[in-house]
């Protein structure tokens, strides 16, 4: 008989946390996360979600045995931003069997529905400026950083369980060794017309600080109108530079500017689950040898995050963040670029993908259900 239990001490969080790495133990495209950053995840005092929001996680349970997790949580600042009352659930995971995963989305429905909520929509760990998304194609090939990759009976499992689609995103694939005259000469031409520049994030410590301070000016002013989007509140902000700077690389960050006022912005990352991927999940002298030979390799980036404020958008901005980041790319020997993730409905955003030749090879799908 499946048993649903509550996460509530150190050993069952433990269970919670390496049961992937059993459930995907055989998949060659999975890539564990560091562990020790797992705990830090779910840990209230060193994430500023749980500063705003609530959230419990579940395991499923037979014979002693774990089959499967979920987590269940409120989002305070969606519910702020969309006026919406809808709960979320997130870190699915759970053997082939319908039984199981029925079990897990009704304690995530039941936790939900106690808060007044009607629906619950997911996979979101914990919000979308985190993991997002159910993979529903693209399995053959590894996720890049901050991406989610999962069994191709997730879907079954949802759609058998009630859940239904709530909106796509695609992650675009772009793969080159040498810039095309085409899109050289487009860039340009819209450099002249627009009358913007681009510039790197500053190197320099004074100036890095109000750099990073300008791009959280713009994230805010510039996805406030994105279905589904979830302001970050700045301790959440924070939090996200001091893990992700000392993986960045400040020429792949840049800053749109219109006559001195910030315009836009975008962040791309090196691929890290490159480097993750010879880790699995473990931390000790072996792993960080392997881990520096692998991060001298890194062959791919993925432009995490994009924003043009609303008075700006519609001049190819996006177009020139796109092509200074494989300008300065190239060079460093990355010619593999993710673009993730595009909201289906976003038309703008798709043209420009295709516009610099780039393929949709992944899709995520978010779902809602009813409880």
């Amino acid at each position: 008989m499946i048993k649903i239990i509550a996460v509530d001490s150190k050993k069952l969080l433990k269970s919670f946390i390496m049961l992937p790495f059993e459930l995907y133990k055989n998949d060659p495209n999975w890539v564990a996360p560091l562990i020790m950053d797992q705990y830090n995840f779910f840990n209230p005092q060193k994430n500023p979600y749980y500063e705003h929001s609530e959230v419990q996680l579940y395991l499923a349970m037979e014979d002693g045995k774990v089959l499967g997790r979920i987590s269940a949580h409120t989002n305070t600042q969606h519910q702020k931003e969309h006026n919406e009352d809808i709960g979320f659930f997130g870190f699915f995971d759970s053997v082939d069997r319908v039984d199981v995963a029925k079990a897990l989305f009704k304690a995530a429905g039941d936790w939900n529905k106690k808060r007044g909520f009607a629906s619950m929509r997911g996979p979101t760990n914990f919000s979308v400026n985190q993991e997002i998304g159910l993979l529903i194609d693209g399995f053959d090939t590894p996720p890049m950083v901050m991406m989610r990759h999962d069994h191709p009976y997730y879907q079954k499992l949802y759609e058998a369980c009630g859940l239904e689609k709530a909106m796509d995103l695609y992650a675009y694939l772009s793969e080159r060794t040498e810039m095309p005259e085409r899109i050289e000469r487009l860039a340009a031409a819209i450099e002249k017309r627009s009358g913007v520049t681009i510039r790197s994030l500053s190197k320099n410590k004074k100036e890095l600080q109000k750099d990073i301070e300008t791009v959280f000016e713009i994230y805010t002013k510039a996805w406030e109108y994105n279905w589904g989007n979830v302001p970050m509140t700045k301790a959440e902000f924070d939090h996200i530079v001091a893990e992700l700077l000392p993986l960045a690389d400040p020429d792949l960050i840049f800053i749109a500017e219109k006559d001195g006022h910030p315009a836009g912005f975008s962040l791309a990352l090196p691929n890290y689950n490159e480097v993750l991927k010879v880790m699995n999940g473990h931390v000790n002298p072996i792993t960080m040898i392997k881990a520096l030979l692998a991060k001298r390799k890194i062959h791919s980036a993925r432009v995490i995050t994009m924003g043009i404020i609303k008075e700006y958008q519609g001049r190819g901005i996006d177009t020139l963040l796109y092509y200074y980041a494989y300008k300065n790319g190239l060079p460093k020997g990355i010619f593999r670029g993710e673009f993730s993730w595009v909201l289906e409905n976003n038309t703008m955003m798709i043209r420009v993908a295709q516009m610099l030749d780039a393929i949709p090879y992944k899709t995520y799908r978010l779902y809602d259900k009813s409880i």
